[in-house]
């Protein structure tokens, strides 16, 4: 009786780890439309505050685009708040290609006082 129980349970932990480390189709989905092209890339200016503190980094943001190529709102993920504000200011100039619908764009930009 014991053996079989955990054969059962070595059985269900086994279908576990299958479901859980196999990709989603949605992930391959958001991949594929974080590849829209810039057409206009204004670049960000590197704040006088942190150029003299010396603050240096990436930021990361997510970039809501709309169909037409516009941006519509620029979300920060990641990155000093002093750099973060001078993206969120560049990347909501960009324009993108036009694209059937929506999506999110991730973008990364780095900051280096040399």
């Amino acid at each position: 009786m014991k053996t079989v129980m955990r054969q059962g349970a070595v059985e269900v932990l086994l279908l576990a780890a299958l479901f859980t480390s196999a990709p989603t189709p949605t992930g391959a989905q958001q991949s594929a439309e974080g590849a829209r092209k810039i057409l206009v890339k204004t670049p960000a200016a590197y704040p006088t505050l942190a150029r003299s503190m010396h603050i240096h980094g990436v930021v990361k943001v997510e970039a809501q685009v709309a169909p037409n190529g516009s941006v519509k709102s620029v979300e920060v993920k990641g990155g000093h708040p002093i750099l973060a504000q001078a993206v969120v200011t560049a990347v909501g100039h960009w324009k993108f290609e036009p694209a059937a619908h929506e999506t999110a764009e991730l973008i990364e930009i780095k900051f280096d006082p040399e």
